[in-house]
């Protein structure tokens, strides 16, 4: 699948991002413009409702409008004029024929002001700058040009604010030093090189180790080796994972580093300690270890294992070869956090009714929490089962037939083809359960 990267631009700058991207291929831009200011963040909100998004790119006031909005592991870039923009709108002044100053600037950073000041060698006393603040107006801005203007006979001012251009452009010629193509493709290039980066460290190999504590073990061990086991092989969000024994006191699961990330809600809890605990009255360890081969991960899954038993309460480490350490992860008692095969009467009806199996609808039931109401492609649920693209679109059908999907629109995902249908999942509230 294609990286997918939001834009949220002024109207007026869209051609100038289109140059930018030219040169990104790979990438699927979803464009979100804006002609005022308070457009931003509804229009924010609707692209992470209809369309997933692994990166945002977005100006200052777009990120002050939504930043609240943004979900907190998307990466996201903040486009911010360079030195090189303020320059070139300084000699277009001279192309038509303004002193360089006194001019007033708004928005740039002071230390940018002076690099250009300094560097062609214009005098700093006689330029004003108001740097960024969220808390600022439209109108304390166009009022700080004014009173520039008026005090020293400005011939133009600089900014970088639409708005405050469109207050101004009766009584002050202003010449705009928005980004131009070079500085927005290099934050484009630099944003969808991090998101690949974090894709690639979603992917690497990891390994966990989940230990029965030495002060809690069993007599029979090997029963409690197994009920741990069944119990790891029966929860749905590791039937990506391998799982197999480590000795009698537990057993290791070997995966990538994104399967791990999810169960644990990017490493902060772990239920499945207080699911064990629950169910079979075993208080557990848990290690887990990211390296380059698999030997490491499983030293680093152990020793991670070693520090989680030194705490009173059964809880998880994490051990990365790079020294990070994170822990200790204590287990939720939110009972949906995991889902698990035996969901009771109501799953299982449901499950003989759509003519599945209850662990494929246990999946697709948690695959409905993390999408947090947001439609799907049948080719990314497929990729989310780890099944191949025409059983994806056998299992929406069959989904349909039983009421548990509703079709919501379609998208665009590649430039040639005919668009992809989009699916709202439903299984969750046909259960009957929040």
């Amino acid at each position: 699948m294609p990286i997918v990267i939001g834009l949220v631009i002024h109207t007026s700058h869209h051609a100038v991002f289109q140059e930018a991207a030219r040169t990104l291929s790979g990438v699927q831009l979803e464009w979100i413009s804006y002609e005022h200011e308070d457009e931003i963040r509804p229009r924010v909100r609707e692209l992470l409702d209809r369309q997933h998004v692994d990166g945002l790119l977005l100006g200052q006031v777009p990120f002050t409008k939504s930043r609240d909005l943004l979900p907190a592991d998307l990466s996201v870039a903040v486009t911010r004029s360079a030195a090189l923009d303020l320059s070139l709108a300084f000699f277009r002044a001279a192309a038509r024929g303004w002193a360089a100053a006194p001019v007033s600037i708004d928005t740039f950073d002071l230390e940018t002001v002076d690099e250009v000041a300094r560097a062609l060698e214009l005098d700093r006393d006689r330029i004003a700058c108001l740097p960024y603040d969220p808390r600022q107006t439209v109108e304390e801005i166009t009022d700080f040009h004014l009173r520039f203007r008026e005090r020293t006979g400005a011939a133009y001012a600089i900014s970088l604010r639409t708005a405050v251009t469109a207050r101004l452009r009766d009584e002050v010629p202003v010449l705009s030093a928005q980004p131009g193509p070079t500085t927005i493709r290099a934050n484009l290039h630099e944003l969808a090189l991090r998101v690949q980066n974090r894709q690639a460290d979603a992917s690497r190999f990891a390994a966990g180790v989940f230990l029965i504590r030495k002060q809690d073990a069993q007599a029979d061990l090997d029963r409690a080796r197994i009920g741990l086991m069944n119990l790891l092989i029966n929860t749905p969000e590791f039937s990506e994972a391998w799982i197999e024994n480590r000795d009698r006191r537990g057993v290791v699961v070997f995966a990538h580093r994104g399967l791990f990330e999810q169960v644990t809600d990017r490493w902060v809890t772990l239920p499945i300690l207080t699911h064990a605990h629950e169910s079979l009255d075993l208080r557990l360890a848990a290690g887990f270890g990211v390296g380059a081969s698999a030997r490491t991960c499983v030293q680093l899954a152990e020793w991670a294992a070693a520090r989680a038993e030194q705490e009173e309460a059964p809880a998880g480490y994490l051990v990365e070869d790079s020294g990070v350490v994170i822990g200790p992860m204590s287990g939720s008692t939110s009972p949906l956090a995991f889902t698990y095969r035996d969901h009771g009467d109501d799953m299982e009806e449901l499950a003989r009714r759509a003519g599945l199996s209850a662990a494929t609808l246990s999946r697709l039931a948690a695959l409905e929490r993390s999408l947090a109401g947001r439609p799907i492609s049948p080719s990314d649920l497929a990729s989310s089962l780890g099944i191949t693209d025409p059983s994806g679109r056998r299992l929406i059908r069959k989904l349909g037939e039983s009421g548990l999907v509703t079709e919501e629109g379609s998208a665009q995902m590649h430039r040639k083809g005919r668009p992809t249908r989009l699916y709202r999942l439903g299984i969750t509230g046909a259960t009957g359960k929040p």
